[in-house]
């Protein structure tokens, strides 16, 4: 039964640090925004396209040099690309 209540434990203690983690997440996700917004006004005032492939690279090679795992490259690139979609969309809303 020991072993029972150790499990029981450590799912709480994992669910509360994935809780934590969700509002850090959050939190830097709307950081995050607010760096596309920025970005989205400077591209407009340079006529500037909101898609720039070199750019959208340079950002997938950065996350593929700080994957330590578990999450392979392949998915991190994807949560990128819909992460940098939603960015895009905060973009356009500027023009």
């Amino acid at each position: 039964m020991a072993g029972i209540a150790t499990a029981h434990r450590q799912l709480a203690e994992a669910r509360r640090r994935i809780d934590r983690l969700d509002h850090e997440i959050v939190w830097l996700l709307n950081e995050r925004a607010k760096a596309a917004v920025d970005a989205g006004i400077a591209k407009r005032d340079l006529a500037l396209p909101i898609f720039c492939p070199e750019r959208e690279a340079s950002v997938l090679s950065n996350i593929r040099q700080a994957n330590l795992g578990p999450l392979a490259d392949e998915q991190l690139a994807r949560i990128y690309r819909e992460v940098t979609r939603f960015m895009h969309g905060l973009q356009v809303r500027l023009r």
